[in-house]
């Protein structure tokens, strides 16, 4: 069965608030609390603390955040660390990412995928770049660690975040941190804490009930001689902060418990039901392609390496593929009244190919009187207008073939007949280059959606008076 993680979001755009004091040691007392709980830990912030605090000695590294970041899998980049818990190693090229690094979804994805459980703890900047975006939205509980007024302030740009998205903030969470018990107010609020926690409430915070103290023995586990940092759960025995951690972990192991469904199994259950729609919707167009090449009538299951244009209708009755040489031939003759027999044909037929390899071609036959006409135009795969031509079709209402025009009366024809023979009204064909190796991912979600955008684009210039 898949295992999903429950993660644990630590986040505040203020500096010096006990951001990464609040993770690791939450990390280590989970851990301790529950031995037999996968927890793992990341920072994307990049003073390596959350490495000094787990890393063991002679560790051969496997990778880093970076590494996750664009694409190798969370579980193989997972150490095994100190007080048994796991880290990924931090990295000081996640710089970069803020450009690259894809949606704000893009970690919620990576943990749906990442095939280990238990619980994972994020440290983030304090900051709301794209990776603590991305960290805030995977989240199943978001701890913001407020220590003054003007950390209470920044609060509001995370949960105007959480409106933008339309996610609920039930999820976000503000714990008082490095509490001074020695200031003492006058009035109705008798401490920080108590003064904290009126305002976050006021103004439509969840806060937790407990708040983390200053203290200086803390504060000398991370600062000392040795260089090193200690853990509370080993080093502080005996502090108000010690009996704060376990109680902020009983919360988080309670919540844990009573989630049968993290975030991120929530979300690859919606990716399953996504990629079986995807697929759903491949398949039919798979099975409304027509079976032969309209140009030559072969059968495309007897010649599919010669599939080079996909062909799509205005108004999607009718698609399919055409042989390159097909297609080629055919505009050389439509366009430029040439056959295999004119002067130097094979050169200029090579740059008619060059060119429809390059385009999408639209034919859309109109009437002009009692001649008909087709508007012949060439768009970019953006959609631009390049190139357009009109050339009169003597002959085709009528059904009479020429001899120079045979293939293209045929194609249009053959993809837009309607009613009794007659061409459906508006309707016109749109002819695309594909990749002749693999012409049926023109079908899958990705390009057929730039399908439809070129389609839109054509049409917004056929809506254009002449």
């Amino acid at each position: 069965m898949q295992n999903y993680p429950y993660i644990i979001t630590i986040s505040s755009e203020k500096g010096g608030v006990g951001k990464t004091t609040l993770a690791s040691n939450l990390a280590i007392y989970l851990k301790a609390m529950r031995d037999d709980l996968p927890v793992t830990i990341f920072s994307f912030d990049n003073h390596f603390t959350i490495d000094r605090m787990f890393e063991l000695p002679g560790q051969k590294p496997r990778g880093t955040v970076h590494e996750m970041l664009t694409g190798v899998p969370a579980r193989e980049l997972v150490h095994v660390g100190q007080y048994g818990v796991g880290y990924i190693p931090s990295s000081t090229e996640l710089g970069e990412m803020n450009d690259s690094f894809r949606g704000p979804m893009t970690l919620t994805r990576m943990f749906a995928e990442c095939g280990f459980g238990g619980i994972v703890i994020i440290d983030t900047r304090p900051d709301l770049n794209i990776l603590t975006q991305n960290a805030l939205y995977a989240a199943d509980r978001v701890l913001i660690p407020v220590k003054d007024m003007p950390s209470l302030e920044n609060c509001k740009n995370i949960f105007a975040l959480f409106d933008q998205r339309g996610i609920d903030k039930k999820s976000l969470s503000l714990i008082p941190c490095l509490i001074d018990s020695r200031i003492k107010y006058d009035g109705l609020f008798k401490d920080q804490k108590t003064l904290l926690r009126a305002f976050a409430i006021n103004r439509g915070y969840r806060c937790l009930d407990t708040f983390i103290s200053k203290s200086p023995k803390v504060e000398s586990l991370n600062t000392n001689p040795d260089g090193k940092i200690y853990p509370i759960l080993t080093h502080a025995r005996g502090t108000d902060v010690y009996g704060q951690f376990t109680e902020i972990t009983r919360d988080i192991l309670r919540n844990y418990d009573a989630t049968p469904e993290p975030r991120s199994c929530l979300y690859a259950a919606w990716l399953k039901e996504k990629e079986g729609k995807k697929k759903e919707s491949y398949l039919a167009r798979l099975e409304g392609l027509a079976e032969r090449c309209l140009v030559c009538g072969a059968l495309l299951a007897e010649q599919p390496q010669r599939r080079g244009f996909y062909y799509e209708t205005s108004d999607r009755a009718s698609r399919g593929f055409l042989h390159s040489d097909c297609f080629t031939d055919l505009l050389c003759a439509a366009l430029y009244g040439m056959t295999s027999q004119s002067q130097a044909y094979g050169a200029a037929r090579m740059v008619i190919a060059d060119r429809a390899m390059k385009t999408v071609s639209l034919f859309f036959p109109r009437s002009a009187g009692t001649t008909a006409m087709l508007d012949y135009r060439q768009f970019s795969h953006e959609g631009d207008q390049l190139f357009s031509k009109e050339l009169p079709m003597q002959g085709f209402s009528e059904g009479e073939f020429d001899g120079m025009n045979d293939r293209l009366f045929l194609l249009l024809n053959e993809s837009l007949a309607g009613y009794e023979g007659s061409l459906r009204e508006e309707t016109w064909l749109a002819v695309h280059p594909v990749d002749a190796d693999a012409p049926e991912t023109v079908l899958q979600d990705e390009r057929y959606r730039a399908v439809r955008q070129v389609h839109a684009r054509i049409a917004e210039h056929l809506a254009q008076p002449s």
